[in-house]
């Protein structure tokens, strides 16, 4: 195929999938998969695949920027990058030296209001990068506009692990009673700052596994994951737009979920409680988002007229 007709294509592609983007996550994870193996197929080295990933990296905060998405969170190097050749690591470490710096003095970071935090084991990188990090978070440090979180020797059940040492700490030292610890308790502990629970984890590279990343953040918010084929350095703005539909389809079928659920739970109960299940029923509808509520009320109407589609004259959703 030409090379002009396939980009016309992928203009074509990416103008439809546009269209059916109706909303944005609200904090989206990014695992930059496949940035050495982009290198070694086109006959480079490693070095030169992460400078073709760190361009992708920009393009993707812009396309965050543009839909809507207010955070965004980037799997960098992880605790197990350690054990790759020290050569490649000291040259990566440059580019992130590099970037951090460059990204923090940028206009368009300041004019966004970009802050730049880090996340992970800080302490383990070498002296250059913790001080480009410590450059990057002092001048960003009052933007909330929109939050740019860098996984750096980040390994999620490390992180776990010693929120949950901490949380013992306290108990043990009497500062910290076992009734008050909470959901809060935990995430105080986790990171310096605050991070927003994750909707959406994309993995380009072919992989199809999470690598332990943000698991209180994600798992605990059931996020959606797209995995795609494409190395980082080829990830394009159709296949972050595929993502976004992605979640979108999820989060329209676990509204419908829930919907389903407060019907067949309607429908479970006797005549006598009739009136106090639709009350329940009501207020659940009232604390729902606009979205949620059409879909109980689509519901609702099915169970009427006796749609199959719906939920069955004893309120159980139809299979």
């Amino acid at each position: 195929m030409k090379r002009w007709f396939r980009r016309w294509v992928d203009a074509v592609y990416e103008g439809v999938l546009s269209r059916e983007v109706s909303g944005a996550p609200t904090h989206v994870a990014v695992i930059q998969d496949g940035n050495r193996r982009y290198a070694r197929r086109k006959g480079d080295d490693a070095p030169d695949g992460h400078r073709a990933g760190a361009e992708t990296t920009e393009r993707v905060l812009d396309w965050c920027q543009e839909i809507g998405v207010e955070e965004l969170t980037l799997y960098t190097f992880s605790t197990e990058n350690f054990e790759r050749p020290d050569e490649e690591n000291e040259e990566l470490f440059d580019l992130l030296c590099e970037k951090l710096r460059e990204f923090a003095d940028a206009d368009r970071v300041h004019e966004h209001e970009v802050g730049i935090r880090a996340i992970g084991e800080i302490e383990l990188l070498p002296e250059r990068v913790q001080a480009a990090v410590d450059y990057a978070e002092d001048r960003t440090r009052e933007y909330d506009q929109f939050v740019l979180n860098i996984a750096l020797a980040y390994g999620g059940r490390s992180r776990l692990l010693e929120a949950a040492r901490d949380v013992t700490a306290a108990v043990e030292h009497g500062d910290l009673e076992v009734e008050e610890i909470d959901v809060e308790t935990i995430e105080r502990r986790l990171y310096d700052q605050p991070v927003r629970d994750v909707d959406l984890i994309i993995r380009p590279g072919g992989e199809e596994r999470t690598s332990n990343f943000l698991p209180w953040h994600a798992n605990g918010n059931e996020a959606a994951v797209f995995f795609c084929t494409p190395y980082w350095p080829e990830f394009s703005k159709a296949d972050f737009l595929r993502g976004i539909r992605t979640y979108e389809h999820r989060e329209e079928s676990w509204r419908r979920t829930r919907a389903r659920r407060a019907m067949a739970l309607l429908g479970a109960l006797g005549d006598a409680d009739l009136p106090e299940a639709r009350s329940v029923v009501d207020r659940f509808r009232d604390s729902l988002p606009t979205g949620e509520r059409g879909a109980l009320d689509d519901l609702e109407n099915a169970d009427r007229s006796g749609d199959p589609d719906g939920i069955d004259s004893n309120g159980h959703a139809a299979d």
